[in-house]
């Protein structure tokens, strides 16, 4: 792909100059899912789930590419087709990106276990290290189960809000089968 002009930047700030490149949502959910979930091609991020028009993704790809946050490289099972990973510029996102994850967990409902916030929030460390490793070893096995939208109905937003231990201990006993080590361990 060529590689877009840069826009002129509105300051020299560096939380500006980076929300240039990565402050809508999308950009910020496309390098969540080459990070977390181990997405490479453009049809697994169209169908992860965030509802994404194939031409915002498209341009969203692009945008990357060119801000040099991802690259692409033919598949190796079909050299017709991209698959999208992420550079050593992209990767350096992960601290940012796990601490996005713990602090939306921490004061907003999501899908993802409380028992994985929990663990990742602890094991910070051992959790960018296990990113990184996974990176470097092109494996994309994710990094956390996947986000489960059905925790999401009206009454559990209420009842977290004002009992989170209680929603805690719930859906630590819901996920039991979920659960992930986040403690370094490669996978057996």
């Amino acid at each position: 792909m060529a590689r877009e002009s840069i826009p002129e930047r509105r300051s020299g700030c560096p939380v500006s100059v980076s929300l240039e490149v990565l402050g809508d949502r999308w950009s910020l959910l496309i390098v969540r899912d080459m990070m977390v979930r181990g997405y490479r091609t453009f049809r697994e991020f169209q169908h992860a789930g965030e509802g994404i028009a194939s031409n915002i993704l498209a341009d969203r790809l692009r945008k990357l590419e060119a801000a040099e946050i991802l690259t692409t490289e033919p598949a190796a099972e079909d050299g017709r087709s991209a698959h999208y990973r992420l550079t050593a510029k992209g990767i350096a996102l992960a601290p940012m990106l796990l601490e996005l994850l713990i602090w939306g967990a921490q004061h907003e409902e999501t899908g993802v276990p409380c028992e994985v916030i929990a663990q990742m929030a602890e094991n910070r460390e051992a959790v960018l290290a296990e990113t990184y490793r996974r990176w470097a070893e092109r494996d994309s096995t994710p990094l956390i189960p996947p986000f489960n939208s059905a925790d999401m109905s009206p009454g559990n937003n209420a009842e977290a809000r004002g009992t989170r231990k209680t929603n805690r201990s719930e859906k630590a006993k819901t996920s039991s089968n979920q659960k992930t080590s986040l403690k370094g361990k490669s996978k057996p």
